[in-house]
């Protein structure tokens, strides 16, 4: 299967083209970003199809990161993969960021409960954690890290993600194990390999928002309707 994978959950703009008959991605593009995802993805996009033989057109399936991350990010990768999608006549599926930041402590073997935690700021993240022995030891979620600290408990822990340092030094304040493997945003080669593996039914384009909006209505400074 050759997959375009596309992510623009956090603060990377990457794309790739992975062919499960090929031992490395075909092609594939990251550019460090924190905003202006509108503007760069679609030339990155090209660049990238510019390099792979056959270009859109032996596209396979397109996989997309469905979030947790930013609101705006989010709504400019899935927007663009949907397009792709529809234009080309091709399954879209959704990655979770999570999953595709554990993937590669999954591929490693490490052993005890491997963590991806997104900063999500005010002394919160996104977590998700896992372990071989117990599978999933906390779901995708919103949590403080007090919280999280408190669902991982005692267990060494490897930690991943942009709130994987501050998870980490709170773990180890209350005499946790607790190592930082990477910092990093996912990797878009496993966002492309989760894609090849997925479920076009049940992994479906659409956003994973696990907190609500910043932006809230000032309904107290509204003139009330008549």
């Amino acid at each position: 299967m050759r997959i375009l994978a596309i992510d623009t959950a956090l603060d990377l703009c990457s794309a790739c083209v992975l062919d499960d008959a090929s031992e490395s991605p075909l092609a594939q593009e990251s550019m460090a970003l924190a905003r202006g995802h509108a503007e760069a993805l679609l030339p990155l996009v090209e660049r990238v199809m510019a390099r792979v033989e056959g270009g859109f057109e032996s596209l396979e399936r397109i996989a997309v990161t469905v979030g947790p991350g930013s609101y705006t990010g989010l709504r400019v990768g899935l927007s663009a993969a949907r397009a792709l999608g529809l234009a080309l006549g091709k399954p879209v599926v959704g990655v979770t960021t999570l999953s595709a930041l554990l993937t590669p402590l999954l591929a490693a073997n490490h052993e005890g409960t491997l963590a991806a935690a997104v900063d999500a700021r005010h002394g919160a993240v996104y977590l998700l954690a896992l372990s071989a022995g117990e599978g999933i030891v906390v779901p995708p979620a919103h949590i403080t890290l007090e919280d999280a600290a408190e669902r991982l408990g005692a267990a060494p822990v490897t930690l991943v993600g942009s709130g994987a340092p501050a998870l980490a030094a709170m773990l180890q304040a209350r005499g946790a194990t607790a190592t930082v493997a990477d910092t990093a945003g996912p990797d878009i080669v496993s966002v492309a390999s989760l894609g090849q593996v997925a479920d076009p039914a049940q992994a479906l384009p659409r956003p994973m928002y696990l907190r609500g909006p910043d932006a809230q209505p000032q309904d107290h400074a509204r003139l009330a309707r008549r």
